[in-house]
Order: structure tokens, then sequence, then C-alpha cells
């Protein structure tokens, strides 16, 4: 309460301050987005499955980080595998590109970029396309695409925030906006911090350990002259977290003490040339990515392990447009990826290059038609070449119904970690290489007597493909009024060269040696659909709901032939399986859903909502040996979440305080899903000067 009473006292200490909070309103058709086909265009003229995601969203919901936000939208997920990341159309969070205002970030263990690192105080809007978008930003966006879109310097302003609610989690950001004639100056600083939580106070350590992170971003803009504009941003996040766990037993415990750090951090210059029906960017952007943990026995504070993890990525790229008319544009880029891995778990530094090249060309042959033809060419100093060609159509049967049609191919290039690592665990014994890794790391361990099996030779693995996706995404929008508004997309991805994990050899203490391979071909299909209706001039409701089928198409062909069976652990009994007994593949749920109310009242500056996120069963991990999803014990149940917001606005809109509570059901499980942490309430104050 000290520190609610302390956040409070200082806030009203600052003066002549306002709270800036436009009314909720339906999405408009005016709405401008990048991210689909990388220059300014209508959100209601893109032809492809687009989701936008405004400011005045943001704020009443009350999120402080990104994964809050994501969570809430209709077709995404969020799963925990390394951390919390984003699940887009029934693929995995590696294969969804996270951009920042277009530039990627990096970082990703095990495939997941942790979204919690991403404070959402200074995010303008965030635009998400869903399905493969390889024809414009090359691997990682087999998926779709996430961008964060943040401010830019247009007004003198000075923002301040500051948030404390359960678990003592406390936010603290302040943003400094600077415009005066052909300078814009945008700042942002944010501090956040947690004592986290704990579902196991009888043992040693926490369910979530206390940590607490920074995060700064700039953005600079100055008009050269009247045609050449230039820009320059910047990023910098750092995490400090303690770890404590005990790797013994209750009568011999062994207790683990240590701290973890994360740091990353980005410059992005930019310059803007822009002559009669020409535009160019020239850009150039780096980024770098760095863990460190060292963990000591607490008993006498020996090593138990230290690990070090460092990434780097540099792209400089040009990309111009050119009108030839309203009915014609061409989109042309160019650039060259350099991206380089030290880490402990690798035997040197690991390198990557890769030239690339993009054009894309819209047609708008009448008002009705809009048709966007385009392709990327990828060339990979690992994996080789890949060309990700789509092709997107919308057309306008009225101005209450329109359709839009795509499909395209997109790709995921095998990551250093699948090439590359170089592991033994010492304590289970067994040993993980990436298939470049593999053959000399084999050879030495048949050197040393350590391998008692051969199951797959590398020369059977041979060398890594890219994992390559072909999609089609067919939807409908619906405007049968100015208050209603459906979206309706249905969605196919058949993906091939899946890279999965592969026992090569077993060694002589009974455990194996593993490595990638190119193996699986599975897909993913079903239907989203979004509803927005405003019910008066106040009230607001939307829902969204998600079917998904996802499958190996292997596993289906061994059902078909009787080749798989299923062994109940009671009674021991064997049955062969059918069709109808195959879950698909694990974490991902059949059905999806939301609903949210919206009330705002602008004559009193006073809105709340309620907003309700139901996620359907969905599969753990395979628990009878087969390795697949067969049996109803295999499965998390489903489950639904609500959470409240309030807020009020005083002194003519110069001050504003929300409240709210989230999961307010109090909805657990402490086993299966232990990044849950059951009801927390929060109380925030929003000033700007």
């Amino acid at each position: 309460m000290k520190k609610i009473a302390f956040i409070i006292f200082i806030t009203f200490c600052i003066s002549n301050i306002y709270a800036q909070q436009d009314s909720l309103k339906t999405l408009s058709l005016e709405e401008i987005v990048v991210t689909a086909t990388r220059y300014e265009k209508l959100l209601s003229a893109v032809p492809m499955p687009v989701l936008l995601i405004s400011q005045k969203q943001i704020q009443a919901m009350g999120s402080l980080r990104l994964n809050e936000v994501l969570q809430e939208q209709t077709g995404l997920a969020i799963v925990n595998d390394h951390g919390q990341g984003i699940q887009m159309q029934g693929f995995n969070p590696d294969y969804t590109l996270i951009l920042v205002d277009g530039e990627p970030l990096i970082g990703r263990t095990a495939g997941t970029l942790e979204l919690s690192r991403i404070a959402v105080g200074n995010i303008k809007q965030i635009e998400i396309v869903k399905g493969p978008s390889s024809s414009l930003y090359g691997s990682e966006a087999l998926a779709g695409v996430v961008n964060i879109i943040t401010e830019n310097p247009k007004e003198t302003k000075l923002n301040l925030s500051s948030r404390y609610g359960a678990n003592e989690t406390l936010d603290i950001s302040t943003s400094l906006n600077y415009k005066k004639n052909k300078l814009g100056i945008y700042a942002f600083i944010d501090r956040y911090s947690t004592e986290g939580y704990d579902f196991s106070p009888e043992t040693f350590g926490k369910t979530v350990e206390a940590f607490y992170n920074y995060t700064f971003q700039s953005k600079l803009h100055y008009d050269l002259t009247e045609k050449i504009k230039f820009t320059i941003s910047g990023r910098y996040f750092n995490e400090f977290q303690q770890n404590n766990f005990d790797i013994g037993t209750e009568q011999m415990p062994n207790r683990i003490t240590g701290n973890g750090k994360v740091q990353d951090w980005n410059i992005n210059p930019v310059i803007h040339w822009r002559k009669n029906n020409f535009k160019t960017q020239f850009r150039f952007y780096a980024s770098q990515y760095q863990t460190q943990s060292k963990l000591n026995y607490q008993a006498n504070n020996e090593l138990y392990d230290e690990t070090v993890f460092k990434q780097n990525f540099q792209r400089p790229e040009i990309q111009s447009e050119y009108y030839l008319n309203q009915n014609h544009v061409f989109t042309l880029g160019i650039g060259k990826i350099w991206e380089s891995v030290e880490a402990t778990r690798y035997t040197d530094v690991k390198r990557f290059s890769t030239n690339y090249a993009f054009l894309q060309y819209e047609f708008t042959p009448t008002k009705a038609w809009n048709i966007i033809f385009g392709g990327r060419f990828d060339q990979h100093s690992s994996y080789g070449s890949q060309f990700s060609p789509k092709i997107a159509i919308q057309y306008d049967l009225s101005n209450k119904i329109s359709f839009k049609a795509s499909a395209g191919m997109g790709f995921k290039a095998p990551d250093f970690r699948q090439l590359y690592l170089n592991f033994n665990n010492a304590v289970a014994g067994y040993s993980v290489f990436g298939s470049e890794e593999l053959p000399n790391a084999l050879q030495q361990l048949i050197n040393q007597n350590q391998i008692a099996e051969i199951l797959l030779a590398p020369s059977q693995i041979g060398n890594l493909r890219a994992e390559s996706s072909v999609a089609y995404n067919l939807g409908v929008k619906l405007k049968p009024n100015e208050k209603l508004n459906i979206n309706i997309n249905f969605f196919r991805n058949d993906i091939s060269n899946l890279i999965e994990t592969q026992a090569v050899a077993r060694k002589n203490n009974g455990q194996s040696v593993f490595s990638y391979r190119n193996l699986n071909e599975v897909f993913t299909q079903g239907f989203e659909t979004d509803l927005n209706y405003r019910l008066n001039k106040n009230l607001t409701f939307s829902a969204g709901y998600q079917y998904l089928l996802a499958k190996d198409k292997n596993v289906i062909k061994q059902i078909a032939n009787g080749e798989l069976f299923s062994r109940d652990p009671q009674t021991l009994v064997t049955t062969r399986l059918s069709t109808d007994d195959y879950g698909g593949l694990f974490n991902r749920s059949r059905n999806m859903w939301n609903i949210k109310l919206f009330y705002e009242n602008l004559k009193h500056n006073f809105s709340a909502n309620i907003r309700g996120i139901y996620r359907g069963k969905y599969g753990l991990g395979d628990r009878n040996g087969n390795l697949i999803l067969d049996q109803d014990y295999e499965y998390v149940q489903g489950f639904m979440t609500w959470n409240v917001a309030v807020a009020k606005e005083f002194f003519n809109k110069k001050l504003r305080f929300q409240a709210g509570l989230d999961n307010v059901l109090d909805y657990k499980d402490t086993q299966n899903i232990p990044n849950l942490a059951g009801r927390l309430w929060y109380f925030s104050v929003i000033t700007q000067l």
C-alpha cells in the first residue's frame, strides 16, 4: 500500500497534465496499415487477412506487455515453450516473425521469442498478417507476421504512467514527444518489476522468480529537404532474474542458486527519398541479443553451470516504390543479411549470410478489383536458395460485401541450433548435435568407445532443407450497416520438410545421441470469424472464434494402414487406433473464442470493459508410448478466463485512473499451465504534460 500511495503522490505533484483517451470505436475503414504490402495502404483495401490492434484498444485493456495484448485476439494462442510465444493458424512460435517498425527482433530460445520482453506503452498500433509472408519478409514468416508500430514524433508533450498490482508488480514509464519545425524526437523509458509467484511454497524456489527489466526506445526524425527525410531509431532492453531450484530429493536436498541476465539492443538509421512517382528507403539495421547465466551450489558456492549466448544481426536494405498511376504500383527491394551466434553449446562462432530480392506488383483495374502479385528470392549460405511467390485478390461486390483470396508459399530456414548445436548432458548422459556437427561429433564418440549402436548414419540425414508451406486463405467481409462488421476467413497450410529431432545412435550407457532431419509433412486448416457490433453510442460488443485442425500426414497414413496401436496403462490391453482416435498435433486447441464488451460514457469521462477468452482442450504430451495424441488423459482441459477494467478521467481529461482485474475467477492449472498466475489486480495512473 505504501508503493500505491507513493505513486499517487508523485502523479498529483505534476501540474497541467491530462490523459489522452479517444473514444473506443469500431475499427475505421480508413485506418492505414503497412505490413501486408510494405507500403501505406488502407486496411479496407488489403486483399489478405490482416488484424489491426489500435493504441486505444491496448490502453482500454490495461495491458503492459505484448503477450497480454496478443492472447486476447482471435486465432492467436500464447504457448509456453521456452518462454511465452505466439501460435498462429496452428504453427509453433518459431514460424511467426516479430517486427518492431518493420525490423525483426532476434533472440529466440528453442525457436520461441519471449513476448514479455516487449513493453506496449509506446505502441501506436499492432499489425498482424495471418498466412505466409515470406514473399516479402523471408524466413520465419511462414505462419505470418506481427509488426509493432511505435509512436512517431508529432507534438510536444510528456507522458507519465505508473501501475502497481498483484505479486508486487510495479511498472513506471515515461515518454517525451518533441516536434519543432523540421526536427522531431521521441523517447520512451520503462521499468518493470515483479516478485513473481509460487504454486508450491513447500519446495525451494518459486514457480516464477522475481525479476526486473528496463526498456529504452527512441526515435529521431529530421527533414533534410522537402524530398529527403532522415530517421534513426533504437531500442535497448535489459533484464535480471534470480534462479532458485532444487535438484536433490526431499530427504537429501541439493539447492541451486544464481542469476540470469538478458540484454538486447538495435539501431536503425533510414533515409527516405521521394521524387514525383518514386519513393525509396535506404535502411540499415543492426541488433545484438545476449544472455548470461551463472548457477552455483548453495551449500558450498561451487559452480553448477554457466552459459553464455550471443547473437548478432546486420542488414542493409533498399526498397523502392513506383506509382505508375493510381492503378499500378511496383515495389522492389534488395538486401543482405549477416547473422552470427557465439554460445557455450557451440564449438566456435557460427555465421550465416543471405542475399535476397523481392518484387511486388499491385493492380487495380476497377474500383471493385485489387490484385497483388509478388515473390522473393533468398540465397542462404548454408541451406541453398528459396523462391517464395504469392498472389492476393480482393473483389468488392458492393460497399457491404467484399471477398478476399490469397495463395502463397512460405519457408523457414534451419536455425543455428538445428545446424550447429554441440551439447553433451553429463548428468543425464545424452547428446544433441546439429546436422552439420553430427559427422565429426559422432565419430569422436565412436573413437572413445561410447557408441553401442548406430541407428541412422549421418549420410542418411544429409543436408537440412528449408521447411516450406503452401497456403490458401479465402475470406469475406460483411458490413450490413454502420453498426455491424463481420469478417470470416478460411485457411489451409500444407507444410513439407518439417525439421524433427531424430535419435541417430545409442550410447553404451543406454542414452541416445540426437540430431535433426527433414522428416514430417503436416497440415493445418480451419476458419476464423470476427464480429464487431455497436449496440449504441456508448456500448460496443465484439466476438471471435477459430476452428483448427492440425495433423501429421504420416500419422494419418500409418493409422489407415493399421500400423499404430495404443496400450491401456491399467489393463495393458493393446488396440489398433482408428482415425477418430487421433487428436492431431500437440499443443493445438481445436476451438478458441473470445467475447468482449466495451462501455464508454464521454459525458462523464468514464469507461469500462469485460473480456472473456476461451481456449479449448489441447494435447500436452504422449503418455502411452506411441508418440501421438490419442487418449483423453494426454489433454489439458479447456478453460476460460475473464478480465475487467474500468477507467475514469478527471480535470477536463487531465488525469486518468484505471483499475483492473485479470483472471477474475482465479482459474489455475498449476501442473500444466504454470504461466497462468491466477487472479491479478492492478491500479494505474496516467498523466500527460
